[in-house]
């Protein structure tokens, strides 16, 4: 099931790139990890030198909700004047999922995930520069390579949604995405890397905005943030935001989870 997970990120990055053509924005690249003179890598690099230890992962649900208290973003981490959107927390024994029709459906947990919780946050900003409306997200699965169906997942959906409603009168246009398993486009800090792009519009805030999105796995943790709000002039400071806590978040993550990759494990969900 790897193969075909990898075969799945594989086409809808291929796919998604077509569509993108070759002008990737830097701040995208910033986000891919590349280094701060604009080099990005491109040929896969050695394997990475930290992986999930099993031995530190959750078992049950209990322990991972304590995990996701323990890493996700709040107000303070986002910074810049971010206040607790309504709603701010979702229920941690759910998650959405995109149905047929290309709308977004909160349902229980499926066996597979231990527990999800998504953060809403919002930045009000001078007057006529509108509202920058952002999120955080921790979805801790059972295994490792549940958080790589996870990716393959998300990315096959912006290739079967390039339009997508995530409530009534609110919705995303023009989705494109780019995945990077580690070592690919300068990811070197992710055992997988996903980006989306497009426009945000809602009936309440207006728009079209710029959205942005990026998930990221370590071991059996799946992590993601985005933004929606804010010209096609500000994208690379509304990047840089959230990647700033996104990062944050990665990084907790790790201290939670991860050893020394030659000390971790091999057994765990492959």
């Amino acid at each position: 099931m790897v193969v075909v997970a990898c075969m799945l990120m594989a086409v809808g990055c291929t796919r998604a790139e077509e569509r993108e053509s070759a002008a990737r924005p830097s701040a995208s690249d910033h986000a891919a990890g590349a280094s701060p003179s604009g080099d990005t890598a491109t040929e896969p690099a050695d394997g990475p030198t930290l992986q999930a230890d099993p031995a530190k992962v959750p078992t049950t649900a209990q322990e991972a909700r304590s995990l996701i208290g323990r890493v996700i973003a709040d107000e303070e981490t986002v910074g810049n004047g971010a206040r607790r959107a309504t709603p701010y927390e979702s229920d941690p024994r759910t998650r959405v999922i995109l149905s047929g029709g290309c709308v977004w459906q909160r349902t229980e947990l499926p066996d597979d995930v231990l527990a999800n919780l998504k953060r809403s946050f919002e930045i009000r900003r001078a007057k006529g520069k509108g509202t920058l409306r952002l999120s955080a997200e921790v979805t801790v699965l059972r295994t490792r390579l549940g958080a790589s169906w996870e990716q393959a997942r998300m990315a096959e959906e912006a290739l079967q949604c390039p339009e997508q409603t995530l409530r009534a009168g609110e919705r995303l246009t023009g989705l494109t995405s780019g995945a990077y398993a580690w070592g690919e486009g300068s990811n070197l800090f992710s055992d997988d890397n996903l980006i989306e792009s497009g426009r945000c519009v809602s009936d309440t805030h207006g728009g079209p905005y710029l959205y942005w999105w990026n998930q990221a796995t370590f071991g059996p943790v799946v992590l993601s943030a985005a933004v929606c709000g804010g010209s096609e002039r500000e994208r690379d400071a509304s990047v840089d935001l959230v990647q700033s806590y996104f990062t944050q978040m990665l990084r907790r993550v790790k201290d939670e989870l991860a050893a020394p990759a030659a000390s971790a494990t091999t057994g765990e969900g492959s």
